[in-house]
């Protein structure tokens, strides 16, 4: 029987949207926390699955027949999570030749991969030449330059589409356009560029993406981006004289980490995406076009917890720390050292209690690290905390062990756990850092 909650945060909230709240503690799927850690031990990651097929199957439901969906693979390239997308029907965002390797690997057809990134290597774009991947969104001449090196050297004609750098753009947490930046090509010299191109022999233009801003919370935002993608993507059009193929709104779909923060409303931009859609039907150049968002964020991040036990509470000079046995070599977003400037605290939660009664005391969550930059929750208010306690950081399906530093101070990298239902299963091992293992291998081998 679920028990009454006094009070919802953000973090019940969240437990309450996708999960579960059963005889006080948090239940993924039809397992507790107290299962899933006693199972797999702590720090770990937990995934649910259903969240994710649930989170997808929503906003397929919103597209219009031309979109098509496809997941950024950098927000979290576990192969189990891969292979759920690709399941729906998802295509995949690469931006490095491992990411090429990972969806390969995943099932992902060779057609349904884009490959974006203001740094390919000619070793990368090589590897993707020969895997006949979907598209390569070139973001600047001299990526053009050597993919029509490439394809001469392979006697054959590659179709690219192009990013720009629009001179304007609006909103969201970090613009990608509309300033100085290495990404696309800027939208002043795009005609020139477009002309260049034109004259390569082994290079066609038949594509346009756009990506202004992630982490956008506001649907008007992004139709404004989605208006002025529409803009360029007719002006290319024009001056090669041929419909394009594709037209990439690039990603930006947000999720709420912090309390002041509110959902992006997804009736509204399905309401305005129903006139992107009629303004690509009118444009003799998009009216077969086949327009692409590529969100990695919205797709995965409400699905995973990143979970530690505390070892011990510690009270120094009238502050209360709860020391856990993760942190921000686990978790850098949720430390705040991953672009935040000001330090806000991810929904957090005492897992085991997570619907009791806070204290009046305020805590510091933090890890085991030299360093005072391994506090996960600052003056934070939770049940009474004791030593054994789980501790759960939520949003954490998103930029959480994939963009920190596995391998600072040498601890155990933490496991991954994807659960459906009344099903939990190990989708990577905790162990040393890679690096690590690779040094004893070497160490382990011969060197004459």
């Amino acid at each position: 029987m679920k028990s009454k909650r006094p009070q919802l945060n953000h973090a019940a909230r969240l437990a309450e949207k996708h999960f579960g709240i059963c005889e006080h503690q948090l239940c993924i799927g039809d397992i507790s926390i107290e299962e899933l850690t006693n199972q797999f031990g702590t720090p770990l990651f937990i995934y649910h699955q259903d969240t994710i097929t649930n989170t997808i199957r929503d906003l397929q439901s919103r597209l219009p027949d031309r979109f098509q969906l496809y997941y950024s693979i950098k927000a979290n390239p576990n192969a189990a999570i891969l292979r759920t997308i690709l399941a729906e029907g998802c295509g995949l965002e690469i931006a490095s030749n491992g990411e090429l390797q990972q969806a390969l690997s995943a099932g992902c057809k060779p057609e349904q991969i884009l490959f974006a990134g203001p740094g390919k290597t000619k070793t990368e774009l090589s590897a993707a030449l020969d895997a006949e991947i979907g598209e390569i969104h070139v973001e600047s001449i001299e990526e053009a330059r050597w993919i029509n090196q490439l394809a001469g050297q392979k006697k054959s004609v590659e179709s690219i589409s192009l990013r720009v750098n629009p001179v304007d753009t609006a909103g969201g947490a970090m613009q990608m356009g509309g300033k100085p930046s290495p990404f696309g090509i800027d939208e002043e010299i795009l005609e020139a560029v477009v002309a260049e191109i034109q004259q390569q022999e082994n290079t066609k233009i038949t594509g346009v993406h756009l990506y202004m801003g992630t982490q956008i919370l506001d649907a008007e935002i992004l139709l404004a981006q989605y208006h002025r993608g529409i803009s360029i993507a007719n002006a290319v059009a024009q001056q090669v004289d041929a419909p394009l193929t594709t037209l990439d709104f690039g990603g930006g779909l947000g999720t709420p980490y912090f309390a002041h923060e509110t959902e992006l409303d997804l009736d509204a931009f399905q309401r305005g995406l129903i006139e992107i859609d009629e303004a690509m039907a009118s444009s003799p150049w998009l009216t077969n076009t086949k327009a692409i968002i590529e969100p990695g964020r919205f797709l995965v991040n409400e699905a995973g917890i990143y979970v530690s036990r505390v070892t011990r509470v510690k009270h120094s000079r009238g502050k209360t720390y709860a020391v856990i046995d993760g942190g921000m070599h686990h978790h850098l977003a949720a430390s705040g050292n991953l672009g935040q400037t000001i330090k806000r605290n991810y929904p957090l939660a005492v897992l085991n209690k997570i619907d009791e009664l806070h204290s009046a005391d305020l805590v510091e969550i933090v890890g085991p690290l030299c360093t005072p930059l391994d506090t996960l929750g600052r003056s934070i208010s939770l049940p009474p905390i004791e030593a054994g306690d789980l501790v759960g950081v939520f949003q954490s399906g998103a930029y959480a062990r994939a963009a920190s530093p596995l391998g600072f101070l040498s601890h155990p990298t933490p496991a991954e756990v994807m659960v459906s239902t009344n099903d939990a299963h190990l989708i990577r091992r905790p162990g040393l850092p890679e690096d690590l293992l690779n040094d004893q291998q070497i160490e382990s081998t011969d060197i004459d």
